[in-house]
Formats: C-alpha cells, sequence, structure tokens
C-alpha cells in the first residue's frame, strides 16, 4: 500500500514537472525567475528588468530613473499621459527610461507572432516618445508593480510607478499633470 501511495505522488510530480516545463512557445525567455522579468518593445528588442527588494531596475541601466506607465490604449487618462510622459522622456533623456506596459492581451498572427499596430498607432497618434513593451511577461511585471504598491489584483489605470536603482521614488494613479512627476524626477536626481 505504502509503495503504491508513494509510486503515486512520484508520478504526478513528474507529471507536473513535464507539463510546467512543456511550454509551446519556442522563447526561452519566456520562463525567467520570479524576480527578472524579461520584456520586448514593439520593434522586437528585450529589455531585462529586475525586482529587488524595495523596487525594480533595468538591467545594466544603473543610476536612471525607471517610470513605468501601466495603460491601455482605449483608456482616455492614459492618452493624456502620453505627451507628459513624452515632455518629460525628452527632457531627462540622459537620466530617464519610460516603459510603458499594456494591460491588453496579446493578439497573434497565424504565424504565432505578436501584433503590436494598435500600439504602434498609439504611439503615432499620441506622439509617445518612449518604450512600449507588448509581451508575455507585461502581465507577471504589472502585478508585481502592483503588488508591491499594495494596489491588488484591480488597479486602476495608468499605474505609473517611478523607480531610481531599484528604490521606490513615488507613483501616481490615474490622470497627472506633467509637473508632480517632474518634481520627483528633480527630487530623485537632487536637482
Amino acid at each position: 500500500m505504502l509503495k503504491k501511495a508513494l509510486f503515486s505522488i512520484l508520478l504526478t510530480l513528474s507529471a507536473i514537472f513535464f507539463i510546467s516545463c512543456n511550454d509551446n512557445s519556442n522563447n526561452p525567455n519566456d520562463m525567467v525567475s520570479s524576480n527578472e522579468y524579461v520584456l520586448t518593445t514593439l520593434d522586437g528588442t528585450q529589455i531585462v528588468i529586475k525586482k529587488g527588494d524595495k523596487g525594480f531596475y533595468i538591467d545594466k541601466k544603473k543610476d536612471k530613473i525607471v517610470i513605468f506607465d501601466i495603460f491601455a490604449t482605449w483608456c482616455p487618462p492614459c492618452q493624456d499621459s502620453a505627451s507628459h510622459l513624452s515632455s518629460l522622456q525628452e527632457k531627462y533623456k540622459d537620466d530617464l527610461i519610460i516603459i510603458a506596459s499594456t494591460i491588453e492581451k496579446q493578439e497573434y498572427d497565424k504565424e504565432g507572432k505578436i501584433i503590436n499596430d494598435k500600439f504602434i498607432n498609439f504611439k503615432s497618434k499620441y506622439d509617445a516618445r518612449y518604450i512600449i513593451v507588448n509581451s508575455k511577461q507585461n502581465k507577471v511585471l504589472n502585478t508585481a508593480i502592483t503588488t508591491m504598491l499594495d494596489m491588488g489584483p484591480r488597479f486602476p489605470i495608468p499605474t505609473i510607478a517611478m523607480y531610481k536603482n531599484g528604490e521606490y521614488i513615488n507613483h501616481y494613479v490615474g490622470a497627472v499633470h506633467e509637473e508632480f512627476i517632474e518634481s520627483d524626477i528633480k527630487r530623485a536626481l537632487g536637482k
């Protein structure tokens, strides 16, 4: 009886292991550690985001302020934020990286490639001159950010979170004036 129970447990664990390791995508970056997120930009470039004890940072981009804009293309406050974020990205281009991470589900073409048309249109229509990512890891990163901010699973958009060297600076929910974000950027830069 004990042998059958142990065999059954071993068989179940083996099945779970093989099922979880069998990912239909051919992208090895879909399986990353829980403290690392590989995001894909609209042009296919990959960005590695790391999670520290107090926040998030871009791998190999120390001393940069990172703003994560959790957004959707159909959201009016998100659309309004695009010009403010673009202005700040331009003004602080040497010290700031803005990454917009969509909450929208990925759409695929017949070959299984992610379709980015609505994000390219958003970028053009709202003059979004910062990085927009649309990848499977978006949801995981968005959840990690909002969980760290104690916002729960049903968070409002846009949610904008600011970090420097993995240290939390501030976050904003909904429409926010450019001056408020800029004030926090200056404070983080020691100006």
